[in-house]
């Protein structure tokens, strides 16, 4: 009788989130690089932390609002050559978490190899779920990247040769901002995020659900529109995949690359053997994800 109260009470509460939307905040903790590493060096012993020294040859400037939405500042992080001579291409960067956690300071250690390779990095802080659901953080990458051009002579940035790169959700969210804006966007970088919430090889998840507004069922044109794959055509930007070994990451990956093909737009993938998600923030993962991500920004921007 008990287990048939709390089969029936089950059944109640996915019936009232089903009918009304209402989705539960995942139980998300503080996403870091730090405690991704400590988290991963468990099951990868080999693995050692980011420890890198700031290049000599390029400067940071922290916490520079681009904009303010009712009171809240948005603030992104940029890291820049020191030498104004020239200008130089820039990478709108979206860090991941679920899109309920993580911070722009996760991309400080690629930021500062970009910035010291020739590019300008912008880390993006966006509005995370609890304070703006979908498709808040998608507007407010594509206000920070429009505040980046504005800056252009700041940086010495060339505002024709603008790029965007995220891990993640912020590798979605990333992607799905470049083929939204494939006319001002150059290049992407899509590190383990998936393409389309709706792909058949899409798994559903409460972090989706409470970021789209509703799971699958109840809100499907929130998961159509945020899904990248359904904005593919003839001016989609070069597009860049650096997977990790999880096939759940790399949903729609495969669908994309073939319709960029047919328009004989450039892309690649790599898939690092045997990495966990979120490999990029433990060496010797990051170097090899840094190399692959220059390899192809020199490649289409340079």
């Amino acid at each position: 009788m008990i287990i048939n109260k709390l089969t029936y009470i089950s059944f109640f509460l996915v019936g009232v989130i089903s009918a009304f939307g209402q989705v539960p905040r995942p139980n998300a903790t503080p996403y870091t690089n730090e405690g991704t590493y400590d988290k991963l060096k468990k099951k990868y012993p080999f693995i050692t932390p980011l420890e890198r020294p700031v290049p000599q040859n390029i400067g940071i400037d922290k916490d520079v609002e681009y904009s303010n939405i009712d009171g809240l500042a948005l603030k992104a992080d940029i890291y820049y050559p020191l030498d104004k001579s020239k200008k130089y291409p820039g990478i709108a960067m979206v860090h991941g978490g679920g899109w309920v956690s993580g911070s722009k300071e996760n991309e400080r250690y690629m930021a500062m190899e970009l910035a010291s390779k020739g590019y300008i990095a912008m880390a993006v802080g966006y509005r995370l779920a609890d304070v703006a659901k979908y498709p808040g953080g998608v507007e407010d990458v594509k206000t920070a990247i429009k505040w980046f051009k504005k800056k252009r002579k700041k940086y010495s940035l060339d505002q024709n040769k603008v790029a965007v790169l995220g891990e993640s959700a912020g590798a979605q969210m990333a992607t799905l901002v470049g083929v939204q804006l494939h006319n001002k966007i150059k290049a992407i970088v899509n590190i383990d995020g998936i393409v389309s919430f709706i792909h058949p090889e899409a798994e559903e998840s409460i972090y989706a659900s409470y970021w789209l507004g509703g799971d699958r069922n109840v809100n499907l044109k929130n998961w159509t529109e945020a899904s990248p794959l359904e904005y593919i055509n003839k001016n989609t930007p070069p597009t860049l995949f650096i997977n990790s070994s999880q096939p759940r990451f790399h949903a729609g990956r495969d669908d994309m690359m073939n319709q960029l093909r047919s328009y004989n737009i450039f892309t690649k993938s790599h898939e690092i053997k045997d990495t966990p998600h979120s490999f990029w923030s433990a060496e010797p993962w990051f170097t090899e994800t840094l190399h692959y991500t220059l390899d192809f920004l020199n490649n289409v921007l340079k």
